[in-house]
């Protein structure tokens, strides 16, 4: 405090925008009062690529970007967000190079196209595309194949008269990465309930919420629409 003014100073930082005020030590005194008003801008991080239409949105709650995945799509990031997705049979792979700090995840659902006749789905939805085009977009985005973690969540056994197309997807997952040496460092697969997955590519970090049939029916209903337009063929981990 100044004993010659007989106001007390608010600690403040520069901004371009301020407004200029003083705070009386006095009821009597009504000096100019001095205060700050620090300005802030949200701005959507740009991906690096990216299929299909992205749906991002601010989590106030969260304090972060969110970016959801649907089936048959995938995405890659080397921002400070979150890419979501949720998964009854269908498989999503978390691919990243930790050292780089670029990842994504993809979301499919069958391991193979169709060998014959039209394939009446986007490719993302087979494994194969979905994962070599994962892996690519990493690398594109200036990841190294020999410093790539991957890690699996879904395929749950949740499409009743279909076979077990979750147990396919993670069986063939399984032999890629075995075939391309690459190394599974965490997965949450199996069972018979759905997953919400939450992964975040700057950091690696995972949340997996298994949510039981009852709630998850409209996934469910969504992945059976999908799968009929189909032709089928034959690490650390938070749990909120």
């Amino acid at each position: 405090m100044s004993p010659r003014s007989g106001t007390s100073r608010i600690a403040r930082f520069r901004t371009s925008r301020m407004r200029v005020t003083a705070v009386p030590t006095r009821a009597a005194e009504r000096p100019v009062r001095r205060s700050t008003i620090p300005i802030r801008r949200i701005e959507v991080p740009a991906p690096l690529r990216e299929l299909g239409s992205v749906r991002r949105y601010w989590d106030a709650k969260a304090q972060t970007w969110i970016v959801q995945v649907l089936p048959g799509e995938l995405y890659v990031s080397a921002v400070d967000e979150m890419i979501t997705t949720v998964l009854g049979s269908c498989v999503s792979t978390c691919i990243r190079d930790p050292h780089r700090k670029v990842g994504g995840v993809n979301h499919f659902m069958l391991p193979h196209a169709p060998r014959t006749g039209a394939d009446p789905g986007a490719a993302a939805r087979y494994g194969l595309y979905a994962l070599e085009k994962l892996i690519n977009q990493v690398l594109d985005g200036g990841g190294r194949r020999g410093d790539l973690e991957v890690k699996m969540f879904g395929g749950g056994r949740v499409i009743s008269g279909a076979g077990d197309i979750g147990a396919a997807n993670i069986a063939f997952v399984r032999r890629f990465l075995e075939q391309d040496r690459l190394a599974l460092t965490a997965e949450d697969v199996g069972g018979q309930f759905a997953r919400r997955l939450r992964y975040w590519p700057l950091t690696g970090r995972v949340q997996v919420k298994r949510m039981p049939m009852a709630l998850a029916a409209r996934v469910v209903d969504a992945e059976q629409r999908i799968a009929e337009r189909l032709i089928p063929t034959s690490g650390p981990i938070e749990i909120f």
